[in-house]
Parts: structure tokens; sequence; C-alpha cells
């Protein structure tokens, strides 16, 4: 995945009639589209403690690396069991761990390739192909950050793939700072529990 650029922003309308226009449109698209989204089937709410947020669900669902290294490999392709733990480099009994609390939570599921004996492999649920976004901007950071070249670079089309975050109601891209927070979880604000 290459980061070297950043994506280009859609240019404005011409005319600030036709922009609120087609923002309005737009917004309202977009709210009936996150609307049956938001009313699909969930996966299974983890108990978490401290700060009630999604990220610390999703973390408790998906655990630790080799997790997301697994839902990586199966993304490629890479379905049985000894490729998934040849290319992440997990021990047995970690992938087999892993690899169970994923199908549990919803995000893989299993199915047989060979009768006798009965052989498995994992494909991702839908819930599990959501998360290539998340390796994608793992991926992307690790691009930037750390490594000194991309090992891997996607295409989308005719070109190399460089990820960015859009905001889908107004179809700009979100930089760092862009977002603040707005609303809480009942009982909290930014800085913590609020007190009764």
């Amino acid at each position: 995945m290459s980061s070297a650029s950043p994506a280009p922003v859609p240019p404005s309308p011409a005319s600030p009639e036709h922009a609120t226009d087609h923002a309005t449109e737009h917004a309202a698209g977009h709210a009936t589209e996150h609307a049956a989204e938001y009313s699909a089937d969930r996966l299974p709410r983890p108990n978490t403690t401290g700060r009630p947020c999604s990220a610390a669900s999703a973390l408790a669902l998906i655990g630790e690396k080799w997790a997301l290294l697994a839902v990586r490999e199966i993304s490629f392709g890479n379905r049985r069991f000894d490729a998934i733990a040849r290319n992440t480099g997990a021990s047995r009994d970690i992938l087999t761990t892993r690899l169970r609390s994923l199908e549990a939570a919803g995000i893989l599921e299993r199915r047989p390739y060979q009768d006798r004996p009965t052989r498995y492999e994992y494909h991702l649920t839908p819930a599990g192909r959501d998360l290539q976004a998340v390796l994608q901007s793992l991926a992307s950071w690790g691009d930037r950050w750390v490594s000194e070249r991309p090992p891997v670079v996607f295409r989308h089309e005719d070109h190399d793939f460089d990820f960015a975050v859009m905001c889908r109601t107004c179809g700009r891209q979100v930089r760092p700072g862009d977002v603040r927070l707005h609303r809480h979880a009942p009982g909290w604000d930014r800085t913590g529990p609020v007190a009764r």
C-alpha cells in the first residue's frame, strides 16, 4: 500500500446554490445508507471496562495481532490453516485459538473443502471483510512510519492504491485534526466519567 501522496480532494461545485442543493441531497442519501447499515445484524457485544467506545469493543472481539494477520491472509485468498500459519508466523496453538475466537465472534466462517477426512478452510463474513479497511489503514501507517519501502502494493483499477480516509457525507478527505468529538456515551464527557 503506497501512501506517498494524499488522495485529491474533489473540486467544489461552481455556484453556492448548487453546493447547498448537492450537499443536502448527498447528506440525505448517506443518512438513509447509514440507517440501513447500523440496523443490520450486529456481532455479539463484548463486555469492556472504562469509557464506552466502539474501538474498545472491536478490539475486545478481534484480540491482538495474530487475529488481524489471519484476517489479512484470508483476505489475500490463503484460507487453509497451514497457509495462514506459515504466512503469519503464528504458532499452531495460538492460531487455532484465534481462528476459533474469530469464528465465534462472527468474523470468520469455516467451510469444508474435503470430505475424507473432513477439512475446512476459512472465509470472511461481511463483518470480516469490513476489517480489510482497518488493515489497509494500518498498512498505510506502517508504509509511512515504519517500512523503508512498502512491502506490499495494492492496485485499484489501473493505478496503485493510495489509501485515504474520506467523509461519505461531504466526499472530502479527512486528515488528522479535521474531526472533533461531538457526542459522548451517557455519563461521560471528553475527560472521563461525569459525577452525578
